[in-house]
């Protein structure tokens, strides 16, 4: 049997247990921050399965905010590339920052829906959403500015 003894003045015990009760608090409160952060990401995208009509295509972009036609502008069947060069690479990084893995798709045929957003944050008029989808579900998407000096970013609204 061991037996440790310490002289401690009642202020630094005071102190010790002030500073261990702030440090468990502080763990508690990151614990349960990063939980509601990660529940709320959760919630923002929506399922990617089980898009199969127009209503359902709809649907998904007004989840992430968006206001649309009723049809679409254009509705193109694609080919993903079996092999894809360096020129996909900004590409596939948009895709995958949305959790959607093109790769997986290479060498399958993908329909793309574009429609026209209604409710761009900066009024802009022409600004398009388009939805890659293979077998009901959506396998891409992006958001772009046709015109000259355009942009692309993700689905999400900015």
């Amino acid at each position: 049997m061991l037996i440790v003894t310490a002289k401690v003045s009642r202020k630094k015990l005071a102190l010790g247990t002030a500073l261990a009760a702030l440090a468990c608090c502080c763990a508690v409160a990151l614990t349960l921050g990063s939980g509601l952060s990660r529940e709320t990401a959760g919630a923002a995208a929506p399922s990617p399965k089980g898009v199969r009509s127009g209503e359902d295509r709809i649907a998904y972009l007004k989840a992430y905010g968006w206001e649309v036609g009723e049809q679409p502008i254009a509705t193109q069947e694609l080919l993903i590339p079996a092999e894809m060069d360096d020129s996909y690479d900004e590409y596939l990084e948009l895709q995958s920052s949305q959790g959607f893995d093109l790769k997986k798709y290479a060498g399958k045929r993908v329909k793309r829906y574009t429609y026209e957003i209604q409710n761009y944050p900066t009024g802009e008029q022409g600004v398009q959403a388009n939805l890659l989808i293979y077998k009901n579900t959506v396998v891409g998407g992006e958001v772009l500015s046709p015109q000259l000096d355009g942009f692309l970013h993700g689905l999400a609204m900015p």
